[in-house]
């Protein structure tokens, strides 16, 4: 099976900082992957990397089998990104954003109204859709740039800090249109700070320290290597404690 997301010896610096070393990791078809790791281990440019928007120095990024830097708008119309800070028009209501998206990704008018419609309903935005942008509250935006996000039906959809800012009922819907997806086959990509989501909801858990993957596979096996019967964050701390992280090497196991 074709990989969605396939990283191979990656790696990226910043002058003499090495920013991600040397990464591979491979995300299948189907899998709901949580990335974490503590302030500047490195999340934010593997995703930057993953989503085409930074190269690395060496290495090689695919998508769906389209190569990163080589096949680039190929790997990029079947990904969605939302990033941890979600961007908006001021002077656009947030319908009139969606219709902007749409028309990009090239999204059909009848299938572009039908998703609009579905994902308002689902995500509660009735209230605030046909309302400028720059009247919002960061949830309303992260609402609107998440729905913008599904409306082309990615194959890969990659998200950093989903939950920030969402009410409770929203957090459990975004919950379980992250189930559907990747029922349906696609993949979800999630970088979080918030452990007890990934704990909850992820096949697999990935974490990054100093640039390096020092922990790959699903809850269980983490606490295997963390040799703890505890919480995901018990495990995080564990095994992202400078004493630990810095000399940990990366197992699947």
């Amino acid at each position: 099976m074709q990989p969605a997301i396939d990283l191979q010896s990656v790696q990226k610096r910043y002058g003499e900082k090495i920013a991600v070393h040397d990464l591979t990791l491979t995300i299948p078809p189907g899998e709901l992957f949580a990335f974490l790791g503590p302030n500047g281990a490195g999340k934010t440019t593997t995703i930057k990397m993953i989503c085409g928007l930074l190269h690395p120095l060496r290495g090689t990024v695919d998508v769906c089998g389209h190569r990163m830097g080589v096949n680039g708008l190929a790997a990029k119309a079947r990904i969605a990104y939302v990033p941890d800070q979600p961007f908006l028009y001021d002077k656009l209501t947030g319908r009139e954003f969606l219709h902007f998206v749409a028309e990009m990704y090239r999204v059909d008018r009848t299938t572009r109204d039908a998703r609009v419609a579905d994902l308002a309903a689902r995500l509660d935005m009735g209230d605030f859709l046909d309302k400028l942008t720059q009247s919002y509250s960061h949830g309303m935006k992260q609402k609107v740039v998440l729905a913008a996000a599904l409306l082309h039906d990615p194959d890969v959809l990659v998200i950093d800090e989903p939950m920030v800012g969402l009410d409770p009922r929203t957090v459990r819907m975004v919950k379980d249109l992250f189930r559907e997806r990747t029922r349906a086959g696609k993949t979800v990509f999630m970088s979080t700070h918030t452990l007890e989501i990934a704990e909850a909801v992820a096949d697999r858990i990935g974490i990054i320290h100093n640039g390096k993957l020092i922990a790959l596979g699903n809850l269980n096996m983490l606490r295997s290597k963390a040799e703890a019967e505890h919480t995901l964050e018990d495990i995080f701390l564990q095994l992202t404690n400078p004493l630990v992280g810095d000399a940990a090497h990366a197992v699947e196991l």
